[in-house]
Protein backbone atom coordinates (compact mmCIF):
# COMPACT_ATOMS: atom_id res chain seq x y z
CA UNK A 1 0.00 0.00 0.00
CA UNK A 2 3.12 2.49 0.62
CA UNK A 3 4.35 2.01 -2.69
CA UNK A 4 0.91 3.15 -4.40
CA UNK A 5 1.25 6.70 -4.52
CA UNK A 6 4.46 6.33 -5.66
CA UNK A 7 3.43 3.63 -8.77
CA UNK A 8 0.17 6.30 -9.28
CA UNK A 9 2.42 9.02 -9.50
CA UNK A 10 5.08 7.21 -11.89
CA UNK A 11 1.90 6.58 -14.43
CA UNK A 12 1.08 10.18 -13.94
CA UNK A 13 4.12 11.38 -15.11
CA UNK A 14 4.24 8.82 -17.81
CA UNK A 15 0.33 10.12 -18.83
CA UNK A 16 1.64 13.89 -18.87
CA UNK A 17 4.62 13.48 -21.03
CA UNK A 18 2.38 11.49 -23.27
CA UNK A 19 0.13 13.84 -23.46
CA UNK A 20 2.73 16.61 -24.22
CA UNK A 21 4.38 14.54 -27.09
CA UNK A 22 1.15 14.36 -28.63
CA UNK A 23 -0.07 17.74 -28.89
CA UNK A 24 2.98 18.82 -29.39
CA UNK A 25 5.99 20.16 -26.89
CA UNK A 26 7.01 23.25 -28.79
CA UNK A 27 3.14 24.72 -28.95
CA UNK A 28 3.19 23.77 -25.24
CA UNK A 29 6.42 25.93 -24.97
CA UNK A 30 5.41 28.56 -26.85
CA UNK A 31 2.03 28.78 -24.70
CA UNK A 32 4.25 28.57 -21.56
CA UNK A 33 6.53 31.40 -22.81
CA UNK A 34 3.73 33.79 -23.77
CA UNK A 35 2.51 34.17 -20.25
CA UNK A 36 6.29 35.71 -19.43
CA UNK A 37 8.43 35.86 -16.40
CA UNK A 38 6.15 38.56 -14.44
CA UNK A 39 3.00 36.78 -15.45
CA UNK A 40 4.41 33.92 -13.95
CA UNK A 41 5.21 35.88 -10.69
CA UNK A 42 1.97 37.95 -10.59
CA UNK A 43 -0.02 33.87 -10.64
CA UNK A 44 2.74 32.90 -7.94
CA UNK A 45 1.78 36.36 -5.74
CA UNK A 46 -2.00 35.35 -6.14
CA UNK A 47 -1.40 31.71 -4.99
CA UNK A 48 0.52 32.77 -2.10
CA UNK A 49 -2.43 35.63 -0.69
CA UNK A 50 -4.31 32.83 -1.39
CA UNK A 51 -2.59 30.42 0.89
CA UNK A 52 -2.47 33.12 3.43
CA UNK A 53 -5.89 33.72 3.77
CA UNK A 54 -6.71 29.52 3.64
CA UNK A 55 -4.35 29.77 6.75
CA UNK A 56 -6.38 32.28 8.42
CA UNK A 57 -9.29 30.05 7.48
CA UNK A 58 -7.83 27.21 9.50
CA UNK A 59 -6.87 29.58 12.53
CA UNK A 60 -10.38 30.10 12.43
CA UNK A 61 -10.88 27.08 13.91
CA UNK A 62 -7.92 27.33 16.40
CA UNK A 63 -7.81 30.60 17.62
CA UNK A 64 -5.66 29.82 20.87
CA UNK A 65 -2.86 30.23 18.12
CA UNK A 66 -1.08 32.93 16.32
CA UNK A 67 -1.99 33.48 12.73
CA UNK A 68 0.86 33.22 11.24
CA UNK A 69 1.35 29.26 12.74
CA UNK A 70 -1.87 28.37 10.58
CA UNK A 71 -0.23 30.49 7.46
CA UNK A 72 2.88 28.48 8.06
CA UNK A 73 0.88 25.03 8.56
CA UNK A 74 -0.94 25.52 5.66
CA UNK A 75 2.48 26.24 3.32
CA UNK A 76 3.34 23.29 4.34
CA UNK A 77 0.96 21.19 3.93
CA UNK A 78 -0.08 22.32 0.43
CA UNK A 79 3.87 22.10 -0.40
CA UNK A 80 3.48 18.08 0.63
CA UNK A 81 1.02 17.40 -1.35
CA UNK A 82 2.19 19.28 -4.35
CA UNK A 83 5.85 18.87 -4.70
CA UNK A 84 6.46 15.55 -2.56
CA UNK A 85 5.39 11.93 -3.74
CA UNK A 86 2.81 12.19 -1.09
CA UNK A 87 -1.45 11.93 -1.51
CA UNK A 88 -3.52 14.67 -0.05
CA UNK A 89 -3.48 13.04 3.26
CA UNK A 90 0.31 13.13 3.49
CA UNK A 91 0.47 16.92 2.61
CA UNK A 92 -2.34 17.03 5.78
CA UNK A 93 -0.25 15.40 8.08
CA UNK A 94 2.82 17.52 7.50
CA UNK A 95 0.39 20.58 7.75
CA UNK A 96 -0.38 19.09 11.08
CA UNK A 97 3.27 18.15 12.26
CA UNK A 98 4.02 21.73 11.25
CA UNK A 99 1.90 23.81 13.53
CA UNK A 100 2.99 21.14 16.10
CA UNK A 101 6.43 21.91 16.06
CA UNK A 102 5.60 25.88 16.30
CA UNK A 103 3.75 25.09 19.85
CA UNK A 104 0.33 23.89 19.20
CA UNK A 105 -0.33 20.83 20.77
CA UNK A 106 -0.50 17.63 18.91
CA UNK A 107 -4.04 16.99 19.91
CA UNK A 108 -5.27 20.17 18.74
CA UNK A 109 -2.90 20.38 15.82
CA UNK A 110 -5.06 17.28 14.49
CA UNK A 111 -8.45 18.26 15.42
CA UNK A 112 -8.19 21.51 13.59
CA UNK A 113 -6.70 19.64 10.83
CA UNK A 114 -9.62 17.48 11.01
CA UNK A 115 -12.05 20.29 10.84
CA UNK A 116 -10.72 23.05 8.30
CA UNK A 117 -10.14 19.93 5.86
CA UNK A 118 -13.89 18.97 6.36
CA UNK A 119 -14.88 22.53 6.03
CA UNK A 120 -12.72 23.52 3.16
CA UNK A 121 -14.46 20.50 1.62
CA UNK A 122 -18.17 21.83 2.34
CA UNK A 123 -16.99 25.25 0.81
CA UNK A 124 -15.55 23.10 -2.02
CA UNK A 125 -18.73 21.36 -2.67
CA UNK A 126 -20.45 24.68 -2.80
CA UNK A 127 -17.88 26.02 -5.61
CA UNK A 128 -18.14 23.02 -7.69
CA UNK A 129 -22.55 23.90 -7.41
CA UNK A 130 -21.59 27.11 -8.37
CA UNK A 131 -19.52 25.77 -11.24
CA UNK A 132 -21.87 23.76 -12.12
CA UNK A 133 -24.52 26.23 -12.35
CA UNK A 134 -22.62 28.37 -14.34
CA UNK A 135 -22.34 25.63 -16.85
CA UNK A 136 -25.76 24.53 -17.35
CA UNK A 137 -26.31 28.25 -17.53
CA UNK A 138 -23.67 28.51 -20.54
CA UNK A 139 -23.71 24.84 -22.13
CA UNK A 140 -27.19 23.59 -21.34
CA UNK A 141 -26.25 20.70 -23.79
CA UNK A 142 -22.91 19.58 -22.04
CA UNK A 143 -22.48 16.34 -21.53
CA UNK A 144 -20.92 17.00 -17.89
CA UNK A 145 -23.14 18.29 -16.33
CA UNK A 146 -25.37 14.69 -15.43
CA UNK A 147 -22.20 13.10 -14.30
CA UNK A 148 -21.05 16.24 -11.74
CA UNK A 149 -24.49 16.41 -10.35
CA UNK A 150 -24.71 12.51 -9.74
CA UNK A 151 -20.89 13.48 -8.57
CA UNK A 152 -22.14 16.32 -5.93
CA UNK A 153 -24.77 14.30 -4.74
CA UNK A 154 -22.55 11.74 -3.44
CA UNK A 155 -20.01 13.76 -2.13
CA UNK A 156 -22.33 15.93 -0.43
CA UNK A 157 -23.74 12.74 1.41
CA UNK A 158 -19.99 11.50 2.15
CA UNK A 159 -19.51 14.86 3.53
CA UNK A 160 -22.41 14.78 5.79
CA UNK A 161 -21.47 11.00 7.16
CA UNK A 162 -17.88 12.63 7.90
CA UNK A 163 -19.17 15.83 10.06
CA UNK A 164 -21.48 12.94 11.51
CA UNK A 165 -18.67 10.50 12.35
CA UNK A 166 -16.70 13.88 13.83
CA UNK A 167 -19.76 14.59 16.04
CA UNK A 168 -20.63 11.67 17.18
CA UNK A 169 -18.52 8.34 16.28
CA UNK A 170 -16.23 8.56 19.23
CA UNK A 171 -18.80 8.29 21.62
CA UNK A 172 -18.77 4.37 19.85
CA UNK A 173 -15.23 4.29 20.47
CA UNK A 174 -15.39 5.25 23.76
CA UNK A 175 -18.44 2.46 24.62
CA UNK A 176 -16.29 -0.12 22.97
CA UNK A 177 -13.28 0.76 25.11
CA UNK A 178 -15.52 1.00 28.39
CA UNK A 179 -16.69 -2.99 27.38
CA UNK A 180 -12.98 -3.77 26.89
CA UNK A 181 -12.06 -2.76 30.45
CA UNK A 182 -8.16 -1.87 30.94
CA UNK A 183 -5.29 -2.94 29.44
CA UNK A 184 -4.28 -2.21 25.71
CA UNK A 185 -7.47 -0.26 25.00
CA UNK A 186 -6.65 2.14 27.51
CA UNK A 187 -4.02 4.49 26.23
CA UNK A 188 -6.11 3.97 22.80
CA UNK A 189 -9.33 5.21 24.63
CA UNK A 190 -7.42 8.12 26.37
CA UNK A 191 -6.12 9.79 23.16
CA UNK A 192 -9.30 9.48 21.45
CA UNK A 193 -11.15 11.02 24.49
CA UNK A 194 -8.43 13.84 23.82
CA UNK A 195 -9.31 14.19 20.36
CA UNK A 196 -13.21 14.06 20.60
CA UNK A 197 -13.14 16.67 23.49
CA UNK A 198 -11.04 18.63 20.96
CA UNK A 199 -13.55 18.41 18.20
CA UNK A 200 -16.14 19.42 20.57
CA UNK A 201 -14.53 22.31 21.49
CA UNK A 202 -13.90 23.82 17.96
CA UNK A 203 -17.79 22.37 16.89
CA UNK A 204 -18.87 24.37 19.92
CA UNK A 205 -17.46 27.53 18.37
CA UNK A 206 -20.21 28.40 15.63
CA UNK A 207 -18.51 31.60 14.68
CA UNK A 208 -14.97 30.18 13.78
CA UNK A 209 -16.53 27.40 11.84
CA UNK A 210 -18.83 30.29 10.14
CA UNK A 211 -16.09 32.24 9.27
CA UNK A 212 -13.53 29.24 8.14
CA UNK A 213 -16.17 27.97 5.37
CA UNK A 214 -16.67 31.89 4.36
CA UNK A 215 -12.85 32.72 3.57
CA UNK A 216 -12.38 29.01 2.16
CA UNK A 217 -15.04 29.74 -0.07
CA UNK A 218 -13.99 33.06 -1.39
CA UNK A 219 -10.38 31.54 -2.34
CA UNK A 220 -12.00 28.41 -3.97
CA UNK A 221 -13.86 31.33 -6.07
CA UNK A 222 -10.59 33.77 -6.36
CA UNK A 223 -8.72 31.29 -7.41
CA UNK A 224 -10.05 31.15 -10.69
CA UNK A 225 -8.37 34.32 -11.16
CA UNK A 226 -4.88 32.76 -11.77
CA UNK A 227 -6.43 30.78 -14.93
CA UNK A 228 -8.12 33.37 -15.97
CA UNK A 229 -5.06 35.96 -16.08
CA UNK A 230 -2.99 32.57 -17.42
CA UNK A 231 -4.99 32.72 -20.36
CA UNK A 232 -5.16 36.32 -20.86
CA UNK A 233 -1.86 36.81 -20.69
CA UNK A 234 -1.12 33.43 -22.77
CA UNK A 235 -3.14 35.29 -25.67
CA UNK A 236 -6.53 33.03 -25.57
CA UNK A 237 -8.74 34.60 -22.97
CA UNK A 238 -11.83 33.01 -21.54
CA UNK A 239 -14.44 34.87 -20.04
CA UNK A 240 -14.66 34.78 -15.83
CA UNK A 241 -17.45 32.98 -15.81
CA UNK A 242 -16.09 30.08 -18.07
CA UNK A 243 -12.68 30.25 -16.12
CA UNK A 244 -14.47 29.26 -12.84
CA UNK A 245 -16.61 26.29 -14.74
CA UNK A 246 -13.73 25.29 -15.79
CA UNK A 247 -11.56 25.44 -12.12
CA UNK A 248 -14.53 23.79 -10.47
CA UNK A 249 -14.89 21.16 -12.45
CA UNK A 250 -11.07 20.14 -12.01
CA UNK A 251 -10.71 20.36 -8.89
CA UNK A 252 -13.72 18.28 -8.84
CA UNK A 253 -11.71 15.57 -10.39
CA UNK A 254 -8.57 16.16 -8.57
CA UNK A 255 -10.27 15.94 -5.18
CA UNK A 256 -11.53 12.26 -6.74
CA UNK A 257 -8.51 11.38 -7.76
CA UNK A 258 -6.78 11.87 -4.34
CA UNK A 259 -4.80 8.93 -4.47
CA UNK A 260 -2.66 9.90 -7.31
CA UNK A 261 0.18 12.28 -5.87
CA UNK A 262 -0.16 15.87 -6.83
CA UNK A 263 -2.97 14.72 -9.66
CA UNK A 264 0.05 14.09 -12.07
CA UNK A 265 -1.55 13.10 -15.38
CA UNK A 266 -4.91 13.52 -13.74
CA UNK A 267 -4.85 17.72 -14.28
CA UNK A 268 -3.41 17.53 -17.47
CA UNK A 269 -6.18 15.08 -18.70
CA UNK A 270 -9.05 16.97 -16.75
CA UNK A 271 -7.88 20.76 -18.62
CA UNK A 272 -7.71 18.91 -21.70
CA UNK A 273 -11.64 17.52 -21.82
CA UNK A 274 -12.65 20.63 -20.07
CA UNK A 275 -11.22 23.12 -21.95
CA UNK A 276 -12.02 21.72 -24.96
CA UNK A 277 -16.09 22.77 -24.11
CA UNK A 278 -14.95 26.17 -23.80
CA UNK A 279 -12.75 26.07 -26.90
CA UNK A 280 -9.85 26.28 -25.09
CA UNK A 281 -7.02 24.23 -27.10
CA UNK A 282 -5.18 21.28 -26.06
CA UNK A 283 -1.61 22.56 -26.21
CA UNK A 284 -3.05 25.99 -24.32
CA UNK A 285 -4.79 23.71 -21.54
CA UNK A 286 -1.72 21.59 -21.51
CA UNK A 287 0.42 24.90 -20.43
CA UNK A 288 -2.17 26.28 -18.29
CA UNK A 289 -1.94 22.93 -16.07
CA UNK A 290 2.08 23.00 -16.02
CA UNK A 291 2.10 26.23 -15.62
CA UNK A 292 0.21 25.84 -12.10
CA UNK A 293 2.76 22.94 -11.83
CA UNK A 294 5.72 25.19 -12.18
CA UNK A 295 3.92 27.62 -9.59
CA UNK A 296 3.66 24.76 -6.88
CA UNK A 297 7.28 24.10 -6.97
CA UNK A 298 8.43 28.19 -6.70
CA UNK A 299 6.50 28.12 -4.00
CA UNK A 300 6.70 24.25 -2.54
CA UNK A 301 10.34 23.53 -2.66
CA UNK A 302 11.27 26.96 -0.50
CA UNK A 303 8.34 25.83 1.85
CA UNK A 304 9.85 22.38 2.13
CA UNK A 305 13.41 23.64 2.76
CA UNK A 306 12.58 25.48 5.23
CA UNK A 307 10.61 22.82 7.15
CA UNK A 308 13.26 20.56 6.52
CA UNK A 309 15.95 22.89 8.25
CA UNK A 310 13.54 23.04 11.18
CA UNK A 311 13.35 19.14 11.58
CA UNK A 312 16.75 18.94 11.24
CA UNK A 313 17.60 21.23 14.17
CA UNK A 314 15.16 19.34 16.42
CA UNK A 315 16.50 16.52 15.57
CA UNK A 316 20.26 17.71 16.27
CA UNK A 317 19.33 19.52 19.80
CA UNK A 318 17.59 16.32 20.57
CA UNK A 319 20.63 14.15 19.85
CA UNK A 320 22.67 17.08 21.69
CA UNK A 321 20.78 16.88 25.01
CA UNK A 322 20.71 13.24 25.00
CA UNK A 323 24.57 13.13 24.48
CA UNK A 324 25.02 15.95 27.23
CA UNK A 325 22.56 14.08 29.64
CA UNK A 326 24.31 10.72 29.38
CA UNK A 327 27.89 12.64 30.34
CA UNK A 328 26.30 13.97 33.07
CA UNK A 329 25.86 10.60 34.40
CA UNK A 330 28.15 9.56 37.04
CA UNK A 331 29.88 6.10 36.54
CA UNK A 332 28.91 3.22 39.25
CA UNK A 333 31.27 2.73 41.53
CA UNK A 334 32.83 -0.50 42.21
CA UNK A 335 31.73 -2.51 45.11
Amino acid sequence: MKGLPILAAAIGVAAMAALVGYFGAGAVMRSLLAVGGLGFAAVCAIHLGLMAVMGLAWWAVMPSAPPWVAIWGRLVRDSGSEVLPLSQVGGYVLGARAIALAGVSGTIAAASTIVDVTLEFIAQLAYTALGLALLVELQPDSAAAIPVMAGLAVAVVAAAAFLLVQRHGFDYFDRIARILGRGWAERSAAGAAALHAALSAIYARRGGLWLCVALHLACWIASAIEAWLILRLAGEPLPFSAVLVLESMLYAVRTSAFIVPNAVGVQEGAYILLGATFGLTPEMALALSLLKRARDIAIGLPTIGVWQAIESGRLWRRRRDAAAAANRIPAASPD
